[in-house]
């Protein structure tokens, strides 16, 4: 698994965990950051939340390395922004979403994300 995400992170720019609660979205996302420049941004976490909210494109576009927002069903309106920085190709960073396996986030991200997004479906593997 952990081979088949750091894969999907390196061929595309956003790759996204789903599945249910607890099946060890976190936990493997964490794994992979251990070895390369990350930013992780826990959704859950009110400092996270409110940084991500008041300002998500000045602070997306201030990172570099893999970007992981965990919990990123509670934020839908960043789908759009991370098309954008997806887009540019000189950016050095890739985006890892963590999320609840829910119709919604999947069709918004596909939809919105189309040609830019791996999804791997978490709960295949529990």
């Amino acid at each position: 698994m952990h081979r088949r995400i750091s894969d999907s992170i390196r061929l595309n720019p956003i790759t996204a965990l789903i599945g249910p609660r607890q099946c060890g979205k976190s936990t493997i996302a964490g794994m992979i950051a251990e070895n390369r420049k990350a930013t992780f941004f826990d959704l859950e976490n009110p400092v996270d939340y409110a940084s991500l909210t008041q300002s998500p494109m000045l602070e997306l576009e201030s990172r570099e390395g893999l970007i992981i927002l965990d919990e990123v069903q509670r934020v839908p309106d960043i789908f759009p922004l991370l098309r954008v920085i997806a887009d540019r190709k000189h950016e050095r960073k890739k985006f890892l979403i963590l999320g609840s396996a829910s119709p919604d986030l999947v069709s918004g991200a596909s939809e919105t994300l189309a040609g830019r997004i791996a999804f791997i479906d978490m709960s295949v593997f529990i």
